[in-house]
Formats: structure tokens, C-alpha cells, sequence
């Protein structure tokens, strides 16, 4: 257990150190969160005219930071699919550590980098009229992280079996634009039709952008309780997949 521990400390620290060192990167991850606060939500949210009783950017905010966390979360995997093109993988799976560990250093420093970027764009709340508490901002960092960690253990689980960097963003593409759109990120999910209504119920971080909205601005469609059940339930299947596949890697 020891050495798991030690395993899991220095994944994690790997990955946050490779973070740290992309300053480009930091930087760069707030231009996205900025568009779609300041550019998209200004000109949706005059087109929308106040119907839908709060402002369209203040009620696109949760739905942005959880944009950055789905984002961050999925792609942060991709060091997977790295490690394993350049034979780094190989040596990490050799270690005197188990696969199980491997994945939850993995989940745990994916999980790490979505929640600082995360925790970015809560900069932008006094500039979209949003305000904070000190209590609202350690409630929104700990639904942040538990998000992040379901979304990373997604990524985990797809990458875990990815041979090439181009088929790996080839399928993220695919899978991330949808869940984002069918989130409730940027439209509220009540008043849909039937068969968009059941692909919002089924997309997890529907229930992750919920619980952001919930605590950022007190209003959502479930209960927070319910909303971090489900997330926390994705986190444990997703991770509990990623690691059967780990171990099953030769």
C-alpha cells in the first residue's frame, strides 16, 4: 500500500509538474471561457431578451467553468496515449505499483489541472455580475473537483485502449462537443424535445453543470445531493473500467 501511495503521489506530481511548465497553456485556457462569456453570451443573450428571468450570461457562467472542466478533464488523458507512443507507459506499468494506482494518480492529476483551470474562470464572476461567497467558492471548488474527477476517469477510460494520438482526438472531438451542447451549459433543459430531453438526462455532466448552477447561483433543475450522486457514481464506474483495462494491458 506504501508503495501504491508513493505511485499515486509521484503520477500526480508528474502530471502537475508538465502543467506548471506549459505557461502557454495557462494562459491560452482562459481565451475560450472569455469568448463564449463575453462574446457568444452578450449576443445570445440579447437575442434571448431577458425571457428566461435571470441574465443569459450570468446563466451561462456555470455552464463555462463546467465547459472547462469537461475540456481539461477528457483531454488531460491524452498523456496516456503520449506515454504509450513513445514507450513510457511500458516502464510506468513495470513499476513495483499497481495498475489500480496508475489510474488513480492518473484521475487524481487530471482532476488537479481542470480544477485550477476551473478555479481560473471563477476570476471572470465580478465581470458577469456573479458574486461569491466565501462559502459559494469552497462549495463550487468541491462540486469542481468531484466533476473533474468523473471526467477524467472518462478520459482514462478511453485512452486506455488508444493506440495513436490522432484516433484519440479524432474520438474526443466526437464525444465532448455533444455532452457539452447537451449539458445545459448554454440552454436550460426544461422545455425540450422528448428525444434531446433523454440524451441531457443521460449525459453526466449535465448533472455536474447542474450542480455548479446550483451553487453559483442557487437555482438547478435536481437536487444537489441527487446531481453529485450521479457524478460520484460515474467517477466510480468510470474509474473502476479504466482499471480493469489497465490491468488487463500486457
Amino acid at each position: 500500500m506504501g508503495g501504491d501511495w508513493r505511485g499515486i503521489y509521484v503520477i500526480w506530481l508528474r502530471e502537475l509538474i508538465r502543467f506548471w511548465r506549459e505557461k502557454t497553456r495557462i494562459i491560452t485556457s482562459l481565451v475560450q471561457p472569455a469568448v463564449w462569456l463575453f462574446i457568444m453570451g452578450k449576443g445570445l443573450g440579447s437575442g434571448f431578451g431577458g425571457q428566461m428571468g435571470v441574465d443569459y450570461v450570468k446563466f451561462m457562467f456555470p455552464g463555462v467553468v463546467g465547459m472547462t472542466i469537461l475540456f481539461t478533464s477528457v483531454f488531460s488523458a491524452i498523456s496516456i496515449v503520449w506515454d504509450r507512443e513513445f514507450g513510457f507507459l511500458k516502464e510506468i506499468l513495470v513499476a513495483p505499483v499497481s495498475r489500480t494506482a496508475i489510474v488513480v494518480g492518473k484521475a487524481l492529476s487530471g482532476s488537479t489541472t481542470a480544477m485550477l483551470q476551473g478555479s481560473m474562470v471563477l476570476l471572470f464572476a465580478p465581470l458577469v455580475g456573479v458574486r461569491l461567497s466565501l462559502p459559494a467558492v469552497g462549495e463550487t471548488l468541491a462540486v469542481m473537483f468531484v466533476v473533474s474527477l468523473a471526467m477524467s476517469s472518462l478520459g482514462i477510460l478511453i485512452a486506455a485502449r488508444m493506440e495513436s494520438l490522432q484516433g484519440f482526438h479524432i474520438l474526443m472531438n466526437f464525444l465532448v462537443m455533444p455532452m457539452f451542447f447537451l449539458s445545459g451549459a448554454v440552454f436550460p433543459l426544461h422545455g425540450l424535445p422528448a428525444w434531446m430531453s433523454g440524451l441531457t438526462r443521460v449525459n453526466p455532466l449535465s448533472y455536474g453543470v447542474d450542480a455548479l448552477r446550483r451553487v453559483i447561483l442557487g437555482a438547478g433543475e435536481f437536487s444537489i445531493a441527487f446531481d453529485l450522486f450521479v457524478v460520484v457514481a460515474v467517477a466510480a464506474v468510470m474509474l473502476t473500467g479504466a482499471a480493469v483495462l489497465f490491468n488487463r494491458e500486457g
